[in-house]
């Protein structure tokens, strides 16, 4: 049975050649048109630059790939334009529960409090986010050159930039381009034609994934077994998607044919026992069935010369806490604002350096967190399927042991520890609110109308006022941006910085006193945010040359600008 979702297929097209290479020298090629690829592309056409977008098949994917868009990686879709379309199919959801036998032992909560205007987790399959981000690349076709059925067969890497041999069924070609971003998946050519490998840890354990088409009105969460009645010592995860699929992935024996194992006759019978289990009678019929070894790998740099690593090119993380396609998205949006700095000539090439600064501390963040997910869900030894035997056990009795079943979510990663975000030194008297390198956080804005019938009235949340800009968020009592830091948009706009400036004011646009309490602005503050929406800087009391110095240590060389200021 195929998926309720029918890809549009798309010819392979050659551009104008002379002699066999492109005519056209690109600013940017993007090899890889999965979700990583697409926000890279989009994120570049937002800040104004074009770029060539590669693909080697005909469409968007088929198959169960990433299911999970987190809170996180929906603000960064916002920016880009595209997250109406997630909203629209997508089925939210905010915790799950977990089971050891037929006993529930684990109900959890991902953080969703009442400042927030977008789900912790959002579920829906990959070919549904790759369609709603094509469909965003073609409301920016004039920046955006998409090639399918274009496949890389080679790279040589220049000091100037690169140049890609590509192969078509209409014929092969040369391709040059100042920058190169591989986004091209696990199996990179990218990172094979430059000789590269991930390093980390490969598990055995392995997991069937099934696709299944079944209606059912059960609420979206995540449901894990352990040791179900269903499926005796193995680990099954159940996830709902919509159009009325199901995900569900479950764990082989060590002593199973992988083969043999994914053969419908051995996974449907399973699947029957888990449904008759979960008490649901509904006909159904499965649409795919696949094989999933965790891995948890990682490049040591994601800047090569003139060559970018991001998403699964740059790092496989194990599924368990759903970072793999978050993590990803998270890469676009650091890499996209950077590269279009250095493109506009706004930027050294070393704030490039930067992002693989931060992205593959963030990758290690994940891989650490990933690694524990997968040593408890697929335990790689006897010690550790003891370790888990056991808290599964306790925890059945105990709810103080529950914690150690949680899986760990994806969650925002900071970058306390990045050289962009020292860039100011740290102001000691903040008691709350995100420090730099944090994500900026959500709150609503209210305002005070005393002519209304009802006097508090909402207006957006804070988020929405940033785009992907540089953005100055001042708090003032009197909703008044002080003479000194006036200026500063003309000024800023004038070199071509895309720059916003937004002025909280207390009642006017914050009026139950949440927001500035949040980021602790009771005796005023500015915050000076990145276009990825991760806070740069903040100071008690803003000066106009505080913020010029931060925006050109981060600019110009990432350090001091030559003669001082």
């Amino acid at each position: 049975m195929p998926y309720p979702f029918v890809p549009e297929r798309f010819p392979a097209v050659l551009p104008p050649l002379g002699d066999g290479v492109d005519r056209v020298r690109h600013r940017v090629a993007i090899v890889g048109a999965g979700p990583v690829g697409y926000c890279v592309a989009i994120g570049l056409a937002v800040q104004g630059i074009s770029s060539v977008l590669i693909e080697a098949d005909d469409s968007v994917c088929a198959g169960s790939r990433a299911i999970c868009i987190s809170r996180r990686s929906l603000e960064i879709l916002d920016r880009l334009g595209a997250l109406p379309g997630f909203l629209s199919i997508g089925l939210p959801w905010t915790g799950g529960r977990s089971f050891y036998r037929d006993r529930e032992v684990l109900r959890f909560t991902m953080p969703n409090d009442a400042n927030q205007r977008l789900p912790p987790m959002l579920n829906l399959a990959q070919y549904h986010i790759e369609q709603i981000l094509l469909e965003r690349v073609r409301e920016l076709a004039d920046r955006i050159d998409l090639r399918w059925r274009t496949r890389l067969t080679a790279l040589e890497s220049q000091a100037d930039g690169v140049r890609a041999r590509l192969t078509t069924p209409l014929g092969d070609y040369t391709l040059e381009a100042d920058w190169l971003v591989a986004a091209d998946g696990g199996r990179s050519a990218v990172r094979e034609s430059l000789g590269l490998a991930l390093a980390g840890t490969s598990y055995e354990g392995r997991y069937v994934i099934v696709d299944i088409a079944m209606p059912s009105d059960r609420p979206t969460e995540r449901l894990a077994f352990f040791d179900p009645p269903c499926n005796p010592g193995s680990t099954v995860l159940v996830h709902k998607q919509p159009q009325d699929v199901w995900r569900i992935d479950y764990q082989l024996r060590p002593d199973e044919d992988a083969e043999a194992a994914v053969q419908p006759a051995n996974v449907l019978p399973r699947v029957e026992s888990l449904l008759a289990m979960l008490g649901e009678t509904a006909d159904w019929a499965p649409i795919w069935i696949s094989l999933y070894r965790a891995n948890a790998l990682t490049l040591d740099r994601y800047r090569h010369g003139r060559v970018l690593f991001a998403g699964d090119a740059a790092h496989l993380v194990p599924i368990f806490g759903v970072r793999g396609a978050n993590s990803g998205i998270d890469d676009a949006d650091n890499l996209a604002w950077k590269l279009a700095a250095v493109l506009q000539g706004l930027a050294s090439e070393r704030l490039l350096d930067t992002y693989s600064e931060e992205r593959v501390a963030a990758a290690r963040e994940n891989l650490s967190y990933g690694t524990k997910s997968t040593e408890f869900m697929a335990p790689p030894s006897f010690a550790f399927e003891w370790m888990r035997t056991a808290v599964l056990g306790l925890a059945v009795r105990h709810e103080a042991v529950r914690s150690l079943i949680n899986p760990r979510q994806t969650s925002p990663i900071a970058y306390a520890d990045s050289s962009l975000s020292r860039v100011v030194a740290s102001a000691p008297d903040f008691r709350a609110g995100p420090a730099p390198g944090h994500v900026l956080a959500e709150a609503p804005l209210q305002s005070i109308d005393a002519s209304a019938r009802a006097p508090v009235r909402h207006d957006g949340y804070l988020t929405q006022r940033l785009g992907s800009h540089f953005t100055l968020l001042h708090f003032a009592p009197d909703g008044t941006l002080p003479a000194d830091l006036g200026g500063l948009d003309a000024e800023m706009r004038g070199l071509g910085i895309r720059w916003r400036t937004v002025v909280i004011g207390a009642g006017m646009d914050d009026a139950t006193g949440r927001l500035w309490a949040l980021y602790d602005a009771a005796r005023g503050a500015s915050y000076l945010v990145r276009p990825d929406g991760h806070v740069l800087a903040r100071w008690r009391q803003c000066h106009a040359n505080d913020v010029r110095l931060a925006v050109a240590r981060v600019l110009d060389r990432v350090g001091e600008r030559k003669g001082g200021a």
